[in-house]
């Protein structure tokens, strides 16, 4: 596996040069939930400096779970092109989630690679998207680059320089050291931030929820090994840090997920269903109650089985069951 820094792929102007020569589209996917504050300045450090200015960025997309602020509104009047992933596949039934949304930009997105970004990043910076292309335009092997940087987390009173990315060190990599050991070289397996080929992303099934990076990684591994991942130092990542609660109901998700593919993938049986439920605690009225929680243990199957995608992308259908057969 292959560790770069973001400075290794500074010359902005070779990476548009290499994309040419390969005859390469990008997308740039930004899921969103609520986020007018960020979403603006992204798109204009994207566009000004990636499409306008460096010809390395052919689209960007807004895929929206339904916000009840502006964040579609910005995003169109910035230049973004925004879609509402309920809108899209209507005749699926409509899931929630962040996963759902990563599922479907692979329908209304048309690049050959795809980077995924979220949308809540305080210091963005044009980096975050060319430094994940650079390996995939650069070394023909990669197929799938994440990121990886510092996380600040913020206190009451200050932010400390480190501290953030809780879920990966108490969930994640205990998870990956007993089971998948080498996976454990990845440093950010949570990273909101990767890039890929289209033709790995179509392959692989998505959780609707947050168990998306992990079943990801899981199966870009299973299917292709390790030698087609790298990941990339971003340095920093600022962005708004969750309480203890709301993570412990992501490390539930990621939990569940963790192990529907340590089952898929062979490396455990489970002697009863694993359930969805998870139990938390609030204070009412100075009495602790139970506040339940649901994971919604649901996956989106390889985009590349939908019909509607075979179509659209002229997808053979004999090339398609020879895929999936395969997988």
């Amino acid at each position: 596996k292959k560790t770069f820094h973001f400075s290794d792929f500074k010359d902005l102007n070779n990476l548009v040069k290499k994309k040419k020569k390969k005859n390469l589209t990008i997308s740039l996917c930004l899921p969103t939930l609520n986020e007018e504050e960020t979403i603006a300045k992204e798109i204009v450090v994207f566009r000004s400096e990636l499409v306008l200015r460096y010809p390395l960025i052919d689209e960007i997309v807004v895929i929206d779970s339904g916000s009840t602020d502006r964040t579609r509104e910005v995003a169109r009047a910035f230049g973004a092109s925004v879609y509402i992933a309920d809108e899209i596949l209507p005749d699926l039934e409509k899931q929630r989630g962040k996963g759902e949304n990563l599922w479907k930009a692979l329908y209304v997105t048309s690049g050959d690679i795809i980077i995924y970004i979220d949308a809540d990043i305080k210091n963005i910076h044009h980096r975050f998207a060319y430094a994940l292309v650079g390996p995939l335009l650069l070394y023909d092997n990669i197929k799938y680059v994440k990121a990886f940087y510092e996380r600040p987390i913020a206190g009451k009173r200050k932010t400390r320089p480190t501290g953030g990315g809780r879920v990966t060190e108490l969930v994640v990599r205990p998870f990956f050291s007993l089971f998948f050991p080498e996976m454990a070289q990845i440093i950010q397996p949570l990273s909101g931030e990767y890039a890929g080929y289209r033709e790995v992303f179509e392959q692989i099934p998505f959780p609707i929820g947050y168990g998306v990076e992990t079943s990801m990684l899981l199966d870009i591994y299973k299917k292709w090994g390790l030698d087609v991942i790298a990941q990339v130092d971003l340095e920093k990542r600022v962005h708004r840090n969750q309480d203890t609660k709301a993570l412990g109901r992501m490390s539930f998700a990621i939990i569940n997920t963790f192990m529907d593919r340590l089952e898929h993938l062979g490396g455990i049986k489970t002697k009863k269903k694993m359930l969805t439920d998870m139990i938390q605690y609030k204070i009412v009225n100075n009495e602790y109650r139970p506040d339940i929680f649901d994971v919604k243990r649901l996956e989106r199957p390889p985009i590349i089985e939908i019909p509607e995608y075979c179509k659209k992308f002229n997808i053979d259908q004999s090339i398609k069951k020879k895929i999936t057969k395969n997988a």
